[in-house]
């Protein structure tokens, strides 16, 4: 199975619902797994400069054996390399790392207060310019910086990545991508190191569809309008079974279930850094 019939349209890019995140995996379980997930059947790749094992991500994409063209591959440059030079030196040292030509999706990978919205914008556009990149975008904006960013953006902005889980309400980001055409891709999509698994939404669902509850709130990113997730694990088996949600559906009563439990507003990834997130 793969994930190639399963994309997300985003203003020209076509983004495969389930990729493989690679944070915290350094060199050597980058390029092992990220091979192994390659022939498993997936076709969309993340990492980041800040990852710090894009070096291993290029080695797992040629140990998968596919052309070049038949992986999505994006990269984020970290808010502190996000000024006019900076981010384009960033993204050719990436280049170099991962061992490409080009990247698929460049996003910026969280905004930041020290450089104007409008220089990163810019240089974010002179990467697609130079080819570096088909498509750009941006990682943790919130609604009216993402506003400010489409407005900015020469090209049009492919997606927002940002932190969406069941246990976090993401609607207004949601809203405002399908404004834009944009694609919402979803990290932490299982809300690491709590206790989503074990919420009677999403156990009923488990039992009901006899999936993992991993396989059930995946299910339910994918099956949203616009939405796609990029989990990862340093199991090759778990790899392959978050891979297996698009042979079932679930019910609207599922879904909004499950939908219920972002009320709890539990957010994993927030740091002295961050935006002021948008009200739930």
């Amino acid at each position: 199975m793969t994930a190639t019939a399963h994309t997300i349209a985003a203003n020209g890019a076509a983004i495969p619902a389930i990729g493989l995140g690679t944070w915290t995996l350094d060199d050597d379980a980058a390029a092992r797994l990220v091979a192994e997930a390659i022939r498993i059947g997936y076709r969309h790749i993340d990492t980041a400069a800040m990852y710090q094992n894009e070096t291993g991500v290029g080695a797992g994409l040629r140990d998968g054996g596919l052309p070049r063209d038949e992986i999505f591959l994006t990269t984020k440059v970290w808010y502190d390399s996000i000024a006019e030079g900076d981010l384009q030196r960033s993204v050719e040292a990436s280049l170099k790392r991962l061992a490409v030509d080009r990247l698929d999706l460049v996003l910026i990978h969280w905004p930041s207060p020290q450089v104007p919205l409008a220089e990163s914008i810019a240089a974010l556009n002179d990467v697609r310019n130079k080819g570096y990149a088909r498509h750009i975008g941006v990682s943790n904006f919130p609604v009216a910086t993402l506003e400010a960013a489409v407005s900015l953006s020469e090209a049009p902005l492919a997606c927002n990545q940002v932190e969406y889980h069941p246990f976090l309400n993401q609607d207004r980001v949601l809203a405002a991508c399908r404004r834009h055409g944009m694609a919402l891709v979803s990290y932490c999509p299982l809300a690491r190191a709590s206790k989503l698994a074990d919420a009677p939404a999403i156990v009923a669902a488990s039992k009901r569809h006899d999936r993992s509850p991993a396989q059930i709130v995946l299910r339910w990113h994918v099956q949203q309008e616009g939405v796609a997730a990029i989990p990862r694990s340093t199991r090759p088996e778990r790899i392959a079974e978050n891979l297996r949600v698009f042979d079932f559906v679930l019910s609207a009563e599922e879904m909004a279930a499950i939908s219920a439990l972002t009320s709890r507003g539990h957010r994993i990834c927030d740091y002295g850094f961050s935006p002021v997130w948008d009200p739930a």
